[in-house]
């Protein structure tokens, strides 16, 4: 069976919403981290968000693929864009960045449609 990314997605925010409400210090430092990480600066919060996603590639983290992807899209990254990020991470990571490179452009192909 195929996994849905926008399905992971979901679910894992559902599963955040409990620990907001259970550890919300954590959380909110957490939140409070990746608004000063990726606000724009010297790069661009485009930019940060490819490196995120390259990260999330090459740790091989469902979620965290499908949560970069959404972001992306969302800050109008183009397909090109995409691919050159997904060639560095198999560069660096090889194989198993390959095979996960490939499913960040099953996200891609699958949760652009949502931008529209």
């Amino acid at each position: 069976m195929s996994k849905s990314f926008v399905q992971i997605t979901t679910d894992v925010s559902r599963a955040l919403g409990t620990l907001r409400k259970e550890i919300p210090d954590t959380m909110q430092g957490f939140s409070v981290m990746a608004k000063g990480a990726l606000q724009d600066g010297a790069m661009t919060e485009l930019h940060k968000e490819l490196i995120a996603l390259a990260i999330a590639v090459t740790q091989r983290c469902d979620a965290c693929v499908g949560f970069h992807v959404k972001a992306l899209i969302r800050l109008g990254a183009t397909r090109a864009q995409l691919m050159e990020t997904l060639g560095v991470c198999t560069y660096m990571g090889g194989g198993p960045a390959l095979m996960y490179a490939a499913e960040a452009v099953r996200a891609y192909d699958e949760m652009l449609p949502e931008k529209e």
